[in-house]
């Protein structure tokens, strides 16, 4: 059953994108700020208590509608499942974005190129070049398809198996990422933080390539979220080095991921860039200095080719966890 939840959702996704999205993040803004509005008082514990609060009720809410639907009739709890990946999942909550820019480079509009970076980071991009324009997107979709795509999977089948309903996992997931991005630098805002422009918190992830320091507050939401990600994140990397160029993949899963400041996202960024065969990281300009940045992965420099090929190991990647999760299935029905 979470095989063709996972196939109905994506496929869902891809016949008709949700184009209201925007409108569940406003009441998911609404939502978290008024628990960090009534329990931040600066300490650490507020924030744990807040969290809690905040996540608990609503999976409960989730699970007990899932167990009455399944009650009702099997169908409904897969429909109902369906819904949740729907609302939770995809890849054009970020793939908008990386397409134009791979188009407008492959046309030599670099500015044109910049401006959509500038929207999608939340900050400004005028400064890049065209390889410097190329290499960061890449860096933004390998992490945004972990947090859009991979992250739920593993959440949702994880939930599955242990008869919790998956889509409790996949809400769980997402919640912790959404409070991850508000509360973790609420008492210490800096450029590039996921709150610094215009896109959404949850689909922005120059909090994990610019790391802002988070407050007391938010400190337990980071952690929280840390835990959720830390077996998503080396799936994840396993699957870039079996579908990608293996050695290189751990070579600069081995020697390079410790170097970037988050120690999940540079494992991501350096597995996925040891796969591709394209040198990621690297220092920027940004607001008229260099920002020092590690060096990640071998081989060639960033250019619309290499865009492409990221393109062509995320979808890879997506169809052997599908492929292994029938198999999953059918055993489970064999036996």
């Amino acid at each position: 059953m979470s095989f063709f939840a996972l196939i109905a959702a994506l496929l869902l996704e891809q016949l008709q994108p949700l184009s209201s999205r925007k409108y569940l993040y406003g009441w998911l803004s609404g939502y978290v700020l008024f628990f960090q509005h009534h329990f931040n008082a600066g300490q650490h514990k507020h924030g744990k208590i807040a969290w809690l609060v905040a996540v608990l009720p609503l999976l409960a809410v989730v699970m007990a509608v899932y167990w009455l639907l399944y009650r009702v009739h099997p169908i409904l709890a897969w429909a109902f499942n369906v819904l949740v990946l729907y609302l939770t999942m995809g890849f054009r909550q970020f793939s908008h974005y990386f397409t134009d820019i791979h188009l407008a480079l492959r046309a030599d509009r670099l500015d044109g190129a910049r401006s959509l970076l500038s929207s999608w980071r939340g900050m400004p991009s005028h400064e890049l070049n065209a390889e410097e324009v190329a290499r960061v997107t890449i860096e933004q979709a390998l992490i945004a398809s972990q947090r859009n795509v991979f992250g739920v999977i593993v959440w949702f089948v994880l939930f599955s198996v242990l008869g919790l309903g998956g889509a409790a996992g996949a809400l769980l997931y997402r919640l912790g990422q959404f409070l991850r991005a508000h509360w973790s630098d609420e008492d210490s805002r800096v450029e590039g933080s996921p709150l610094a422009g215009e896109s959404s918190p949850v689909d922005s992830c120059e909090s994990d390539l610019v790391e802002p320091e988070p407050g007391e507050f938010g400190g337990f939401a980071r952690t929280a979220f840390y835990i959720l990600e830390w077996l998503p994140v080396r799936l994840t990397a396993m699957t870039f080095a079996i579908v990608g160029n293996f050695e290189d993949t751990i070579h600069c899963w081995r020697f390079q991921a410790s170097n970037w400041p988050d120690s999940e996202a540079g494992i991501l960024l350096a597995c996925g860039a040891g796969a591709l065969g394209v040198r990621l990281g690297m220092p920027i300009p940004q607001g008229g200095e260099l920002l020092d940045r590690a060096e990640l992965g071998t081989g060639d420099d960033a250019d619309p080719n290499s865009m492409q090929r990221a393109v062509g190991l995320v979808w890879r990647s997506v169809v052997l966890w599908l492929i292994m999760l029938l198999l999953l299935s059918l055993a489970s029905l064999l036996g």
